[in-house]
């Protein structure tokens, strides 16, 4: 039994048929109840599950961190799933089964913000990743109260260290220290920055796979 909210012309709670009527996030909405599937792992549904799976275990390990680095783009979602849309459609690389999440090409952060200008990364001490970037706070909607958004993905740990709070736009500069057990590892390494009122995000830029110390 469905139950009609607010009138005839209001939200659906319940079921009609095969119409679910139900209300996420303050929004009503209807969807079909899917019909029973003959075959339910067809080619097509392989592909973009495996798709998905490869996606999925790539931003797992940052769920916190883009709930800043998404959070424009959070409509009618949250902020997970805007990345999982994102990065579907632009960062996975190859063919079903040997699928590959393309590093440079994708997001951790988005936005309209003023990205990072000649970032680098790289390791020379022991499980510490020193960052660098050039002070490009006049430019466009820069400015120098923004912050910088540093993501450090382990991708064999499943694991991320990061910062939504860091160094100040012309500070140009940062070190993150590792956990010991993260030397020898393949690390990749992300930065973006946000506006101090949290307002404004950059697009994240790949500043490389680097190898631990």
């Amino acid at each position: 039994m469905a139950i009609i909210n607010q009138g005839i012309l209001g939200g659906v709670s319940g079921k009609i048929g095969n119409v679910i009527g139900g209300t996420w996030k303050g929004i009503d909405y209807l969807r079909i109840k899917p019909s029973s599937v003959a075959n339910p792992k067809t080619e097509g549904q392989l592909d973009q599950r495996s798709k998905f799976a490869k996606v999925l275990f790539f931003l797992q390990p940052m769920t916190d961190f883009l709930r800043v680095g998404f959070k424009l783009y959070a409509i009618k979602m949250t902020e997970f799933n805007a990345a999982m849309s994102y990065n579907l459609f632009n960062a996975v690389l190859g063919s079903y089964p040997n699928y590959t999440i393309d590093y440079p090409n994708a997001l951790v952060s988005r936005g309209n913000l003023k990205g990072v200008a000649n970032g680098t990364a790289n390791s020379t001490s022991v499980a510490e990743i020193d960052i660098t970037w050039d002070d490009n706070s006049s430019n466009g909607n820069a400015l120098a109260t923004d912050k910088s958004l540093i993501l450090i993905l382990n991708p064999d740990k499943k694991e991320s260290i990061y910062t939504t709070s860091g160094p100040l736009r012309p500070t140009g500069t940062e070190t993150l220290v590792l956990p010991n057990e993260y030397s020898g590892d393949l690390v990749e390494v992300y930065l973006g920055f946000v506006s101090a009122d949290g307002t404004k995000v950059s697009n994240s830029t790949h500043l490389g796979s680097v190898t631990v110390a």
